[in-house]
């Protein structure tokens, strides 16, 4: 049996990913370290401790962000 995939929009590209997949999934997939990452779905920052348990659903719009330093 084939897994089943949802359709979601990850830093403004379209991405199939495994059903049940959570946001800490798509986050290590985008950013292998991601010290220094905040992440967003459907523009609401999810806190990192809920990353893992954060299921995504199809249509969802995924943004992963990389803190930077300087000025």
């Amino acid at each position: 049996m084939t897994p089943q995939t949802i359709a979601i929009t990850a830093n403004g590209q379209s991405r199939e990913v495994p059903e049940g997949a959570t946001l800490e999934d798509v986050v290590r997939d985008l950013k292998p370290d991601p010290r220094g990452v905040a992440a967003a779905v459907n523009d609401e920052v999810v806190p990192r401790h809920e990353w893992p348990t954060r299921r995504l659903v199809g249509g969802d719009r995924v943004e992963v962000l990389t803190a930077a330093q300087g000025g």
